[in-house]
């Protein structure tokens, strides 16, 4: 229970009364959440229609979700499409994407950095037909010097060979940067990854794919990680083949 004074602003908890001139309004509250720094502290969850929780270290408060008499609306149904296109892109990916997007993690998973990020510039069609624009899509993300003119080929079975020219002169780039390469398949929801493979100076790198893989179209991007995996560069769309059948 908890007890309000008519004419203070004084609050009693549980069984603690507090007395005013007046007579006292007694409200049944159903609580649930957990105060553990006191008053002025975050809480977890749910009073009322608060929900209190927290996310690396950052207290948060939200309203619990109303009901919706409705919820399929003409604008509804328009953004789950939206979000129904970047989520069959991007989930193939999503342990990768723990990589590829953590310098942009900020408040937020490195998958929802991702998803905002696609949903923004590479989302393209209409209602109820989106899709995602692969050479405008981003796998991974930042300020590293990207790969210069990626080229592609599938020639032998169960593999695809990525090569590229050697940039390491410009700016920020290193002839020790690592490449990151990332091959997606679409049409069975996988994808094959490498994370420190060859050097940028090494300009070839060859990936194995599952013989399952054999005669379907892939999407290949290319992208570096400098030595100490703190800075990442922007990926590079490197085109779609066919694997070598």
């Amino acid at each position: 229970m908890i007890y309000l004074g008519a004419d203070k602003d004084k609050v009693g908890f549980g069984s603690c009364q507090v007395h005013t001139k007046s007579k006292y309004k007694q409200l049944k509250i159903t609580a649930m959440g957990t105060i553990k720094q006191g008053i002025l502290g975050g809480f977890s969850g749910k009073v009322g229609t608060v929900i209190g929780g927290n996310w690396k270290v950052i207290d948060y408060m939200r309203g619990k979700a109303a009901s919706v008499s409705n919820p399929k609306t003409e604008a509804q149904l328009d953004q789950r499409a939206r979000f129904g296109a970047a989520l069959k892109f991007l989930q193939p990916l999503t342990p990768f994407l723990r990589i590829g997007f953590k310098n942009y993690a900020v408040k937020m998973t490195a998958f929802n950095s991702a998803m905002s990020y696609n949903l923004n510039n590479a989302l393209s069609g209409s209602y109820p037909d989106y899709f995602i624009d692969f050479p405008s899509a981003l796998v991974s993300r930042g300020s590293l010097p990207g790969a210069l003119n990626p080229q592609i080929q599938s020639s032998n079975p169960g593999q695809v060979d990525f090569t590229w020219e050697d940039n390491s002169q410009d700016s920020t780039a290193n002839t020790f940067d690592k490449v990151i390469l990332v091959i997606l398949n679409p049409a069975k929801q996988k994808a094959i990854t490498i994370i420190g493979g060859n050097e940028r100076s090494a300009c070839a790198q060859a990936i194995e794919v599952p013989s399952t893989f054999a005669g379907d179209e892939v999407q290949c991007y290319i992208s570096f990680q400098n030595a100490n995996q703190s800075i990442l560069s922007n990926s590079v769309y490197a085109g779609s083949v066919n694997v070598y059948d």
